[in-house]
């Protein structure tokens, strides 16, 4: 699906339309619970306050000015539709997010602030991406899938690019997964770069796509999603994300909605990070003890999306 250079490729497209977002050490906590040391890469500084401004900032440049000129159309949990909503407003053309409805009410209007918007269809990302696949059909417009594509998951990657030029030498990688482009281009760039790191995926309890398809050794269909994390929220994964999956990921471990709630709410009272679910999701993995780590193991874990959820305000 892609390669190492397709990611340095993206870096250099997309530089100047990202922000190359700190990388923070844990430490003088109010209270100690590590025996190793993590560091934090936070993304929810991003622009559009996620990772996604990567993958959606590459898409727009790698693609033929005429396709973009239709205009654009995504189907998002929240995150990447914000993303796109700004891309399109870069490019300056009509852009429509479809979402499902139990999308963040704060996502929703920082995507109509962006100028794009916003349509509410079904329970479940999975749902508005089949309603968003027909509108574009439809308008012949440019559908910029969240994880499914070439130019976003190359642009995801960019991540972990800027992670190993920083600090080149943890041990292990903790990840959130919700369809799997961003551990995917991760992934791919780490087992490139550093071969011997460990990489760990991260998914809600209620919507285990990756380690179901792992499990059953090909990409299924989950029977149901049950997660109330739309960001993370999706029924089957892409075949070739998939595989980038099976071939450098080494664990995919499971936290529970409340896990990752709690886990936002302490990066925010240690920290002052207001970080989405999706974004408390690696503290959530080792705050509950779903990863087990050597003692004095070097950890980057992400904080890949901002939101309110740690704050005890509405979403």
């Amino acid at each position: 699906m892609i390669e190492l250079d397709d990611v340095r490729k993206a870096a250099e497209r997309i530089r100047g339309h990202v922000r190359r977002t700190p990388l923070v050490k844990v430490d003088q906590l109010h209270s100690a619970w590590l025996d190793i040391e993590l560091w934090l890469k936070l993304e929810c500084f991003q622009v559009t306050g996620s990772f996604k401004a990567r993958g959606a900032m590459n898409r727009l440049l790698a693609a033929p000015q005429a396709l973009i000129e239709r205009g654009i159309v995504t189907a998002s949990g929240g995150n990447h539709g914000v993303a796109v909503a700004r891309a399109g407003h870069i490019a300056g053309v009509p852009t429509t997010v479809f979402l499902p409805d139990n999308a963040s009410p704060l996502k929703l209007a920082k995507i109509s602030s962006w100028g794009a918007e916003p349509r509410i269809v079904g329970r479940i990302w999975d749902e508005a991406d089949s309603a968003a696949r027909g509108f574009a059909a439809e308008r012949h417009a440019a559908y910029f899938h969240p994880f499914a594509d070439p130019d976003i998951v190359a642009g995801q990657g960019t991540l972990a690019l800027e992670i190993l030029n920083d600090l080149p030498d943890f041990d292990h990688y903790l990840i959130a997964i919700g369809g799997g482009g961003l551990i995917a281009g991760m992934a791919k760039t780490i087992r490139s770069m550093q071969p011997n790191a460990r990489i760990i995926g991260i998914e809600p309890t209620g919507s285990p796509t990756i380690k179901a398809s792992l499990e059953a050794g090909e990409v299924v269909s989950l029977a149901a999603v049950t997660t109330r994390v739309p960001t993370m929220a999706c029924g089957r994964t892409d075949p070739r994300i998939f595989e980038l999956v099976r071939q450098s990921v080494d664990n995919v471990v499971l936290v529970e909605d409340e896990e990752m709630l709690e886990a936002a709410r302490w990066l925010w009272l240690e920290f002052g990070l207001a970080a989405d679910l999706s974004g408390a999701a690696a503290c959530a993995a080792l705050r509950s003890g779903r990863v087990s780590l050597p003692t004095g193991a070097r950890v980057c874990g992400l904080v890949c999306g901002a939101g309110t959820d740690g704050l005890g305000l509405p979403n």
